[in-house]
């Protein structure tokens, strides 16, 4: 994702002519864009994404679970 904040800013600086960007060639602006789509393309097939996402909601399961015990030892305590 940074790499595609970095080629938009490139791009824009690019486009509206600000020094020292508007000297460069357009290869070096346009090179975020192709390292991204290449990071992209690896982390797809390699199942870095996936792995990632499955990561991501065993952390959420774990929370929640954590949470609706906390919410029965509340209740218990209580006496209600």
């Amino acid at each position: 994702m940074y790499l595609l904040g970095l080629g938009l800013a490139l791009l824009a600086l690019k486009v509206l002519e600000v020094d020292p960007v508007a000297q460069w060639s357009w290869w070096q602006v346009l090179l975020p864009f192709v390292l991204a789509a290449a990071w992209w393309s690896w982390a797809d097939a390699s199942g870095y994404t996936k792995r990632k996402a499955m990561e991501r909601e065993s952390k959420r399961s774990s929370e929640r679970r954590a949470r609706i015990q906390d919410n029965l030892r509340g209740i218990h305590r209580d006496g209600r």
